[in-house]
C-alpha cells in the first residue's frame, strides 16, 4: 500500500500544474534510468539538446519497476501532454493501450513500431552498425577470437549479433562467441552476470567484446578493462569509460530521434508511421574520438569507412536478423 502510494505520489508531483498543450512534451525512461550511460541517456541527451536549442522545457518519468510504465504514460497523456515519447521497447503494448483512448495526443515509440496513426515508430537498422564494429573488431585482434554479449534474448538484440558477425567474419575472425544474459528484462540490469560471461569468453580467447545489454554491459566493459582487452560499447559513445581499452562505440542516434521528433512536433509538422534509420540516416555509427584514436589504425579505420560507404549506398548488404531470422553465421 505505501509502494502504491509512493508512487501514486510522484506521477501527480511530475505532473503537476501542467495542462493541455498543443506542444508539451514527456519522455518516459524504461527502469535503467536516464542516466544509463546507454539507450535511456542518449534519449535524454537529445531532449536536453532541443531544450538548450529551443528553450522549451519537458517532463519525464523514470519507472522503477515495468508495472509503472502504463500509469506513467497514461498519466502524461490524460494531463495534455503531447508528444510523449517512450524509450523502452518493452513498453510497446503499454503504449498502444493508452495511445488509442487517446487517439488526439501524439506518442513516439523507441526502437519498435507500435501501427496506429498518432504514433512516431522510430527503429534503427542496428545490424549496420555492428557490422562495421565487427569489422574493427576483428581486424583489431590478436586472437582472431572476438565476442558478443548481448542482453535479453530477443530479435532485436540478435539482429546486434548477426551483424556484428558478419562484419566480423568479413575481418577474418576465426571464432565467434555469442552469448545472451537472459531471457527477461532483467538482463538489461545485471552487470555482475555480464561480467562473469566476459569472463568466460575471455577464457575462451576472446581479446575483443562487444556488448549490447544495456547496464549489464557495464560490467562487461569492466571486466575487459580489468583484464586490459578491447571492449565495444553500445547506443551511446562509451569510448570514455574506460581509456585505451575502449575499442569504439556502436552508436545509435536515439538523441537525434528525439531531437527531431520535439522539433516535428513544436513546429506543427508531427507525423505517425514508421522511420529507420541506418548509416545513410545518421542513424547508426562506430565511434572515433580523443579516447580511442590511439587504438585505431589508419588500416583499421580506412576499412571501417569503407565498408561504412559501401553499405550506406547499399552496395554492401548486411542480413537484418528481424526481417529473416536465419542469420548466416
Amino acid at each position: 500500500m505505501l509502494k502504491h502510494l509512493m508512487v501514486t505520489v510522484a506521477l501527480a508531483a511530475m505532473t503537476a500544474g501542467a495542462a493541455a498543450a498543443d506542444f508539451n512534451p514527456a519522455i518516459v525512461y524504461g527502469t535503467s534510468g536516464k542516466f544509463d550511460k546507454s539507450f535511456n541517456e542518449m534519449a535524454y541527451t537529445g531532449a536536453e539538446k532541443f531544450k538548450t536549442d529551443t528553450g522549451s522545457s519537458y517532463r519525464d518519468f523514470e519507472a522503477q519497476a515495468d508495472s509503472q510504465a502504463e500509469q506513467g504514460i497514461r498519466n502524461f497523456a490524460s494531463r495534455g501532454f503531447s508528444p510523449v515519447i517512450v524509450t523502452n521497447f518493452g513498453y510497446k503494448d503499454q503504449l498502444a493501450k493508452v495511445a488509442k483512448e487517446f487517439p488526439d495526443i501524439d506518442f513516439v515509440m523507441l526502437d519498435d513500431v507500435v501501427d496506429l496513426p498518432n504514433v512516431r515508430s522510430v527503429t534503427f537498422k542496428e545490424e549496420q552498425g555492428s557490422y562495421v564494429v565487427g569489422l574493427i573488431a576483428a581486424l583489431s585482434s590478436k586472437s582472431k577470437a572476438v565476442g558478443f554479449i548481448g542482453g535479453m534474448d530477443i530479435p532485436i538484440i540478435r539482429k546486434f549479433g548477426c551483424g556484428y558477425a558478419q562484419g566480423a567474419a568479413a575481418g577474418g575472425a576465426t571464432n565467434i562467441i555469442r552469448n545472451m544474459t537472459g531471457t527477461t528484462n532483467a538482463a538489461f540490469n545485471d552487470p555482475v552476470k555480464g561480467g562473469e560471461i566476459a569472463a568466460s569468453q575471455m577464457g575462451q580467447g576472446a581479446d575483443v567484446i562487444f556488448a549490447a545489454a544495456g547496464g549489464t554491459g557495464i560490467g562487461v566493459l569492466q571486466k575487459v578493462a580489468d583484464a586490459g582487452k578491447f571492449a565495444i560499447g553500445v547506443d551511446s559513445n562509451q569510448n570514455y569509460m574506460h581509456p585505451g581499452v575502449m575499442l569504439t562505440s556502436m552508436v545509435k542516434r536515439v538523441d537525434v530521434a528525439v531531437y527531431n521528433a520535439l522539433k516535428d512536433a513544436k513546429e506543427g509538422h508531427f507525423t505517425g508511421g514508421v522511420q529507420s534509420l541506418g548509416l545513410a540516416e545518421n542513424g547508426v555509427d562506430w565511434a572515433l574520438d580523443e579516447h580511442n584514436r590511439g587504438l585505431i589504425t589508419p588500416e583499421v579505420e580506412a576499412a571501417a569507412k569503407k565498408a561504412k560507404d559501401e553499405i550506406a549506398s547499399g552496395t554492401l548488404k548486411v542480413h537484418d536478423y528481424m526481417s529473416d531470422d536465419k542469420c548466416p553465421l
